[in-house]
């Protein structure tokens, strides 16, 4: 899985010619406080992502994935949550505009698939009225050219009989339908950075491989970056042409798909990806990680995977371990990982027997 590889020279030069980052985010912290305890979600999160670009952001559930995302939609509420660092979508500060103005940019400029789209939408308006309204609202247009780009829609995104399911409600949907209509929602504005949470996390095997083939081909075809949240390897592995794997608030792991998918170098994406059934020895049990996410009510000092990591030992509980990147911008955080030749490099080390939590 970590076998040597020689630099790949001309990927660095190339990535000084490569254009500016459509999506920055820096040092972003998110804390939901309240008179019990402050929780924090998201622990310094930082990543950039170009015009047309795909990032995959893996992780179990509790890791910030969710809230990171949201983040860039304004979506938490004000009076609970502190927010920190930087996020700028092309020219606009989302740190710094005001609610009027990210109302505008909500569907516009940033739009969003949400997880589950009976809960996302509105149960006593049709389909058709839905993306209408989003249409009318946003482009200033009067219903009849609302209700048109609809049925334009709902063909994009190859719902049968769109005509008839322009009238229906969203509980006379199969759940594949539901969730083609949800991403017409978002789509119907043509924004230029799509944000998914696990759009298909609720669907049968045969409709999740349609709709990710399907969001796919519309983000190709349409130009825009798309930050994919999922707990799926093997979607990540489809779609994305870059890996954040998130963990306990931070972004331990980051790099091209490949890199991190292939050559894994983190503990605890090395984890995951042996807790998979592809490529494993069928006769072998799978492996599994030990032990629980951290409570981020009361994170430790250290590397927070170091209570559940089988190669910790008493430095990785001293301080956080500094980001390590080689030259392919191949990123991880850990006190067992170097850059070797250019390239990142896992060094075991002695594993201690135990660590305390």
């Amino acid at each position: 899985m970590n076998e040597m590889r020689s630099p790949d020279l001309s990927l660095v030069e190339a990535q000084s010619e490569t254009p500016e980052a459509y999506v920055k985010v820096k040092d972003l912290e998110v804390r939901f406080v309240s008179r019990e305890a402050t929780v924090k979600a998201v622990n310094g999160v930082s990543f950039e992502l170009k015009k047309g670009e795909v990032l995959c952001v893996i992780g179990e559930s509790g890791s910030g994935k969710s809230v990171m995302m949201r983040s860039l939609l304004q979506l938490h509420a004000k009076k609970r949550t502190r927010m920190t660092g930087e996020m700028r979508v092309g020219e606009h500060d989302i740190m710094k505009v005001t609610e009027k103005r990210m109302s505008e940019l909500r569907g516009s400029t940033i739009s969003m698939i949400f997880q589950e789209p009976m809960t996302a939408l509105d149960p006593l308006y049709t389909i058709g009225d839905q993306i209408a309204e989003t249409v009318m609202r946003h482009e200033r247009v009067d219903r009849d050219a609302g209700w048109k780009r609809a049925l334009e829609l709902l063909e994009l995104v190859r719902v049968p009989s769109p005509e008839r399911r322009l009238k229906a409600y969203p509980h006379e949907l199969s759940g594949g339908l539901r969730q083609r209509a949800m991403i017409a929602v978002a789509l119907s504005c043509r924004p230029s950075l799509l944000l998914a949470d696990e759009p298909t996390t609720a669907l049968d095997a045969s409709v999740q491989i349609q709709v990710l083939v399907l969001l796919r081909k519309l983000q190709r075809e349409m130009g825009m970056s798309m930050i994919f949240v999922t707990h799926d390897l093997g979607v990540a592995a489809q779609i994305a042409d870059k890996v954040a794997v998130m963990y306990a608030g931070r972004i331990i792991e980051y790099g091209n798909a490949r890199d991190v998918l292939m050559h894994p170098e983190h503990p605890y994406t090395r984890a995951m990806l042996s807790s998979t059934i592809k490529d494993q020895d069928r006769s072998a049990p799978l492996d599994t990680i030990a032990g629980t996410p951290p409570d981020l009510r009361a994170l430790p000092d250290g590397c927070s995977f170091a209570p559940r990591c089988k190669y910790a030992g008493p430095e990785c509980l001293a301080a956080m371990p500094p980001e390590v990147t080689d030259g392919r911008n191949h990123m991880a955080r850990c006190v067992r990982v170097s850059a070797v030749r250019g390239l990142l490099a896992f060094e075991p080390g002695l594993a201690a027997a135990n660590v305390p939590a």
